[in-house]
């Protein structure tokens, strides 16, 4: 307790004080803004060790028990938030595990201190101090990826650990390895390595949700809570997530630290899978294990802690039988050539030996860089040829779902007698937002929301792109996208000059595109897409490519006003995938190279 007195300050955890560290040690309340210091009369805030969600995290000093522990303050004052927080707490409170920060039965409390502004509150929570490192600190020891001995480790304490959450119907759905911490790692013989033997713990329960294994369709989904490149398909779009959501995130997380790769580096662009394995020598029965748990297939991992735990006892008793056997066979050696090592000349055999092992090293390292050339090189091919089948599927899919549903609007607006009665009442109605609307220019509604809902459910069938396949969401933003794009061009003068069809093209591309559930990046594709699209139009107009008078249903009769109003959506259709493909093929990936991760 003197050298916390002799060394420390005490840090204000008012988030609203301007000047909350330092304040001198023993004093009661903040010289900035006179909140109270000491928490409960038993906990001294030292230092801020940082943000974490909706919570900022201090060190404090525990009177009572002479320690130091940690404490988290919620500063976030909506509802979901304070609801997570203290299901947190609660959650803490009752797992009793070294593998999980301890959390006392009183260590949840409010905080409360009047201003003039009024009473204020804030939860609290303390929990136990963990001495150590995560294992995102410790991955920097190894630039070529962590030694798969230790990796097996880690991965058999982070199952027990989760055998525990499961077992009281708890999953903790942010696992990662910054949430994983080695409790006071012991060094190993090698200058800044690790030895086996560290304990795990498992923090940052943020997150943390209780599941049923109930068949309940009536279930409410999960809150869209999830990291990029680790929680899997099922929580990053808010289903019904269980057990199986915590192994894919582990295993993700163990493969990192065996590659040194970050996860989503790994993942093909197409299907989500991760390759890895030619990354790095491991047991095939271990690689076997993280790929079933890191299966996009939520049916296809393992559904609970004691299925992957039976698995993992196999591995360790082949790797011990494997050990056993090989030190069987140099003792054998050993007593089969007993005189080799005291009859030859000393010298000459060790030379030789050393000679040998380089010569064996340097093929073997050989063959295996152009075997690992070899199919990177065979991998780019597929990848590439792969993308621009995609893209051409894409391509056809699309322009064939904007030409049905320019025809269908087409029919629908100027043949059917829904299309004469909505045509009435948008155009009364138009007159309040733009005098000079005709009743035919308002049957242009139909023919461009229809034509954006063929476009987006042709896009959507395709299935490419890392799409979610969202065919409701993806019609209604197709439909809004051109009809925004429609009711934008009617204020432009004159309305179809060239300027308003690019900036038509812009409205509703970018719309449509933020509507397709690509799964990251939605931003960078929705402005790739739309400016990709609109520029070949304006480069079409500029050079009398295209004509002018695209819409022109002052004859409603002639079936040949259509022809340019369905080569117009069509060839927006295709640019609208070609910008796309070349957005999540080439441009993602790299914005991603260059550590921009969304």
């Amino acid at each position: 307790m003197s050298h916390i007195k002799n060394t420390s300050a005490i840090h204000c955890v008012n988030p609203e004080c301007h000047r909350p560290y330092p304040q001198l040690w023993g004093s009661r309340f903040c010289s900035t803004c006179g909140a109270p210091l000491h928490l409960l009369n038993r906990y001294v805030p030292l230092q801020k060790l940082g943000s974490g969600g909706f919570a900022q995290i201090y060190t404090i000093w525990d009177e009572k028990t002479q320690t130091e522990k940690v404490l988290k303050v919620l500063v976030e004052c909506s509802l979901k938030a304070q609801e997570l927080f203290s299901q947190e707490a609660s959650v803490l409170i009752s797992l009793r595990h070294p593998g999980v920060p301890k959390v006392e039965s009183d260590g949840y409390f409010q905080r409360h201190w009047g201003n003039s502004g009024g009473q204020k509150s804030l939860p609290c929570l303390v929990m136990e101090k963990i001495d150590g490192q995560t294992l995102e600190e410790v991955k920097k020891q190894y630039p070529q990826g962590c030694p798969q001995d230790l990796v097996l480790d880690w991965l058999n304490q982070s199952i027990e650990i989760l055998d525990h959450l499961h077992q009281r119907k708890i999953i903790h759905r942010d696992i990662k390895p910054s949430n994983l911490m080695l409790r006071n790692p012991s060094p190993s013989p090698v200058a800044g390595k690790y030895a086996l033997g560290g304990q795990i713990v498992l923090i940052d329960f943020g997150g943390v949700k209780q599941f049923t294994t109930a068949i309940n369709p009536g279930q409410p989904r999960s809150t869209r809570l999830f990291s990029t490149g680790y929680s899997p398909p099922e929580q990053i779009v808010g289903s019904k997530v269980g057990p199986a959501a915590d192994f894919y995130a582990l295993s993700r997380t163990m493969i990192e630290l065996l590659t040194s790769h970050h996860p989503q580096d790994l993942e093909d662009s197409v299907t989500g899978k991760i390759y890895w394995r030619h990354l790095v020598n491991i047991n095939p029965y271990l690689g076997d294990l993280l790929d079933e748990m890191a299966h996009e297939d939520v049916r296809s991992r393992p559904q609970t802690a004691a299925i992957v735990q039976k698995r993992l006892a196999k591995i360790f008793q082949l790797s011990i039988n494997s050990g056993f056997a090989q030190n069987q066979q140099s003792s054998t050696t050993t007593k089969v050539n007993p005189t080799i090592s005291l009859t030859a000349p000393p010298r000459v055999p060790l030379f030789l030996s050393q000679i040998e092992q380089f010569l064996v090293l340097a093929v073997t390292n050989f063959a295996k860089t152009v075997s690992i050339t070899t199919l990177t090189t065979f991998k780019a091919i597929f990848n590439l040829v792969q993308a621009f089948l995609y893209t051409i599927w894409a391509m056809f899919l699309t322009s064939l779902g904007a030409f049905i549903g320019t025809i269908a609007g087409f029919i629908l607006a100027f043949r059917t007698n829904f299309g004469s009665v909505f045509t009435q009442y948008i155009s009364s109605n138009l007159q309040f937002l733009l005098p000079n609307a005709q009743s035919v220019t308002a049957s242009e509604v139909l023919l461009f929301a229809t034509a954006g809902l063929g476009t987006a459910w042709g896009l959507t069938a395709a299935g490419v792109f890392g799409q979610k396949r969202r065919y409701l969401v993806a019609s209604i933003m197709g439909i809004i996208g051109y009809t925004f794009g429609w009711v934008v061009m009617q204020f432009m003068i004159p309305v179809y000059s060239s300027e308003s069809i690019i900036v038509m093209i812009l409205s509703a591309v970018s719309l449509l595109t933020l509507g397709l559930g690509l799964r990251t990046h939605h931003i960078v594709h929705a402005i790739i897409t739309s400016f990709g699209t609109a520029i070949p139009f304006a480069l079409f107009i500029q050079l009398g490519w295209f004509p002018k008078t695209i819409f022109n249903f002052n004859n409603i009769s002639l079936w040949s006003n259509l022809l340019l109003p369905i080569f117009f959506f069509v060839l927006v259709g295709i640019f609208i995938s070609l910008f796309l493909g070349i957005s999540y093929y080439l441009i993602v990936p790299g914005l991603r190279f260059l550590g921009w991760r969304s």
